[in-house]
């Protein structure tokens, strides 16, 4: 089984305010763009849902490669998750983790399947990560996105 690759992204105009997430799931020969809004989020919480939304799209067992360029994302589920859970789901000033509802669903979806996590740089040009965050930026400013689903040779990132 080859693995999954997916680019994940999060918007929001004003923090908070309205908000969209983008992610492009490589999943054999089969590319699918994916993205959504809310009304009333964060920037951080368009990050984590872009990645609950992605894995949502693959099957379970899975192994995929997560490509973010959020490093809130990144740390959180790789290095501060575990003392999250450990100190009841306080940070390490004993305060209550912010968005620990997405979280949790995060958590959820990355325990059903062997996830890798990658940092990106954002907004260098990667066309990849560049493309993710045009998804999440229209469905933050509510406009019409064409999202493509088809195999990957014929698969253009639309600028």
């Amino acid at each position: 089984m080859d693995k999954i690759i997916i680019y994940t992204d999060g918007s929001s105009k004003g923090n908070p305010g309205p908000g969209g997430f983008g992610a492009i799931i490589f999943d054999g020969e089969n590319v699918r763009e994916i993205g959504g809004r809310e009304n009333h989020t964060t920037n951080n919480r368009m990050e984590i849902t872009a990645a609950i939304e992605a894995l949502k799209n693959i099957s379970e067992n899975a192994e995929a490669e997560i490509h973010t360029d959020s490093e809130y994302l990144m740390k959180g589920i790789t290095v501060w998750m575990k003392n999250w859970q450990k100190n009841n789901w306080r940070t390490k000033n004993k305060r209550p983790v912010l968005n620990k509802d997405l979280w949790e669903k995060l958590l959820a979806e990355t325990e059903k399947r062997k996830i890798e996590w990658e940092k990106v740089l954002g907004h260098s040009g990667h066309e990849l990560n560049d493309r993710c965050d045009e998804i999440a930026t229209s469905f933050a400013d509510g406009e019409n996105v064409k999202l493509y689903n088809g195999s990957e040779s014929n698969y253009k990132v639309f600028h």
